[in-house]
């Protein structure tokens, strides 16, 4: 993705014109000026996307493509499982796979995107981690594997009319499942778009050329049930979604089973799968999954209407006691009409309905452990 220099130390986006046009507040996020809100608001935006259609801007975000030697696909596959603990060589052609780097202590180096178009893997990145993620590949890929950024555009459209909306543009789009990737052809351009997105609605994230990219955006925004989306309502939206942010809810000390992110882990690359370990960290995550973790991620529901946000202390006790976890993100859940948060407590208090209590300016405010989402997703299988 071609950087687009902007003020001072930061980046701008290819919608940078786009966003400024339509009223957005810009803030700084990742390296790059981005749209935290426009002028309807992040609480009517969030609850926009929940009933209708929003459109992001993630162009932020990192893309890269993998390839190998004469095409030979299935090499690349190996090697990126040497990376990823996830079923890789198993991922069909148009089919798309969330999954993690690890460090050697089983840490989440960052969470991605992986997709098969064939010919090549495409995968998407966090932008504040795309350099990292790249040389990380670069030292751990055989020298035949081809890494190359994708010079592009990255919108997503989400909602339950985004499907419709987009239909009006590309009508193939509709026959796409959750997790499906298809170059769709978008006002003329050739565009790679996935069912898929951080919300936990329904919608595309579409690859789009960057000298497109604002004629898409506008005639999309054009659209009755659409609406442009900033940063503030896409936090709000994935944090009730149940989803993790990288360098919040996940990082460098968290391991996918404290996370609870192993469904992503499948049996293949688990201790008596055909082609188990064999990424780094494997030993420390195999014993987890044997043995269990001393903490895990959950969400919590706080009484009243005080926000618990990252970083809060969580204590088993109203009085006292030692510190049992801690918040990792949190806000207002404008679509459950009450503050919401997730973050780590001991594994003996993870049980939805564990009373607990955060401190806030030096008072202890109940909250309870809640299952995960706090809103139902609405993908399309």
């Amino acid at each position: 993705m071609a950087d687009v220099a902007g003020t001072g130390d930061l980046l701008r986006t290819p919608l940078y014109d786009f966003h400024v046009a339509n009223g957005a507040r810009m803030v700084a996020f990742a390296s790059y000026e981005m749209p935290v809100q426009y002028p309807l608001g992040i609480l009517k935006e969030h609850l926009h996307t929940r009933s209708s259609a929003g459109l992001f801007d993630i162009s932020h975000m990192g893309q890269l493509s993998i390839t190998a030697p004469g095409g030979h696909l299935d090499e690349a596959k190996r090697a990126l499982e040497a990376v990823i603990p996830i079923d890789i060589l198993g991922l069909p052609e148009g089919r798309q796979r969330y999954g993690f780097f690890t460090n050697d202590t089983g840490g989440i180096l960052d969470d991605l995107m992986i997709a098969n178009l064939g010919d090549r893997l495409v995968l998407i990145v966090n932008a504040a981690r795309k350099s990292a993620d790249e040389a990380h590949l670069r030292q751990h890929l055989p020298g035949g594997i081809g890494i190359e950024r994708i010079d592009s555009a990255l919108i997503a459209l989400q909602g339950p009319k985004a499907a419709g909306a987009l239909a009006r543009l590309a009508p193939e789009c509709e026959s796409m499942r959750f997790m499906d990737v298809k170059t769709l052809k978008i006002l003329g351009h050739d565009c790679l778009a996935s069912r898929s997105g951080y919300t936990g609605e329904d919608g595309f994230e579409i690859s789009v050329p960057e000298e497109a990219a604002e004629a898409i955006a506008r005639t999309l925004l054009g659209l009755a049930e659409v609406e442009a989306i900033g940063l503030g309502a896409r936090d709000s939206l994935r944090l009730e979604a149940g989803l993790c942010l990288h360098g919040s809810d996940i990082d460098e000390t968290t391991t996918p089973v404290e996370a609870r992110l192993t469904w992503a882990i499948p049996k293949v690359r688990r201790a008596g799968g055909a082609r188990a370990a064999g990424f780094p960290g494997a030993d420390i995550i195999m014993r987890q999954l044997h043995e269990g973790v001393s903490r895990l991620r959950v969400g919590l529901r706080p009484e009243g209407r005080a926000p618990v946000r990252g970083g809060v202390q969580v204590y088993a006790r109203e009085a006292g006691g030692e510190v049992i976890g801690h918040a990792t993100s949190g806000g207002f859940g404008p679509s459950v009409g009450s503050p919401v948060a997730m973050g780590y407590v001991e594994t003996s208090l993870s049980e939805p309905g564990t009373r607990l209590f955060a401190e806030l300016r030096g008072k202890r405010l109940a909250l309870d452990v809640a299952q995960l989402p706090f809103v139902p997703s609405g993908y399309k299988r």
